[in-house]
């Protein structure tokens, strides 16, 4: 399989740290050309209320969200692995065009293919917003720093 996206499942809890870890840092790029592949052709998304299929709808639906939160840093944390599923929790902390800062928070259920990438991707997400001086996430745009606080230290 040329496609492959390791690590592959089933997972053990090591592989899936690594799943974990390797999405957060993708996503954190910002780039819907280095995300969308981790998706199979025909993925299925539910992000909030919005459901996409497919890597055309899945890079224009990461496309807009990225154009609309600007300054984009993410935490993710394994919740639960099993087979070829994951679970995880995440925040996010984001301002709009206006400079309105909020931190959206959320789970994510994934389903993967044999070939490690995600076939189905269900993410319940609420959104705080939140003033500058509450902004956790500081680090340079970009993969948080290998020693930064995850969510859990973050006290979130």
């Amino acid at each position: 399989m040329t496609n492959q996206r390791p690590p592959l499942p089933p997972f053990s809890k090591q592989s899936a740290l690594i799943k974990v870890r390797a999405a957060e840092d993708a996503w954190n790029t910002r780039n819907p050309d280095i995300v969308t592949p981790a998706y199979s052709e025909q993925s299925r998304w539910r992000n909030r209320a919005t459901f996409v299929q497919g890597h055309n709808q899945i890079h224009a639906f990461l496309t807009r969200k990225w154009q609309q939160e600007k300054e984009y840093r993410l935490i993710k944390s394994l919740w639960i692995f099993a087979d070829d599923r994951i679970a995880v929790r995440f925040a996010y902390e984001w301002h709009d065009a206006e400079g309105q800062w909020s931190r959206s928070y959320g789970n994510e259920n994934w389903e993967f293919d044999r070939d490690g990438r995600m076939c189905r991707r269900i993410a319940s997400i609420n959104d705080l917003a939140i003033e500058h001086s509450q902004r956790l996430f500081h680090w340079p745009l970009g993969p948080r720093p290998e020693g930064h606080l995850g969510l859990s230290d973050l006290g979130l």
